[in-house]
């Protein structure tokens, strides 16, 4: 079980990127501190749509990609867990397959102003 250090959250405000540094249809991660108890979250976009999760899967707690931004199916159509497969929608972060069917990623907070994405107010 891989624990998010919530002394490492970035405040509210920090620039995470530009819109046009995640491909449509892909994503990208972040992470703050070192090791297993670094806090990690990711982004998804699709089109103009950006949405942002804690990088933790409900079910074993592990980092979703083991390979740097590598979060979506091969379509970049779902969230693929890479320890065990489960599948989650970008949209709500809702599993849709796998041993966490029915549970959720956590939601991150971001803004959106200009095409720069930021930190939002915490949820």
């Amino acid at each position: 079980m891989f624990d998010q250090d919530e002394s490492q959250r970035p405040d509210p405000g920090t620039h995470l990127c530009e819109l046009g540094e995640i491909a449509d249809g892909g994503a990208k991660g972040f992470q703050w501190g070192e090791g297993a108890s670094a806090y990690r979250i990711f982004l998804v976009r699709q089109k103009d749509r950006v949405w942002a999760y804690i990088d933790t899967c409900p079910h074993l707690g592990t980092p979703l990609a083991y390979l740097p931004n590598r979060f979506l199916s091969e379509d970049g159509s779902q969230i693929v867990c890479s320890t065990h497969g489960a599948r989650f929608r970008p949209q709500d972060g809702y599993c849709v397959s796998g041993p966490c069917e029915g549970k959720s990623l956590r939601p991150f907070p971001i803004e959106m102003a200009d095409d720069k994405i930021s930190v939002g107010q915490k949820i």
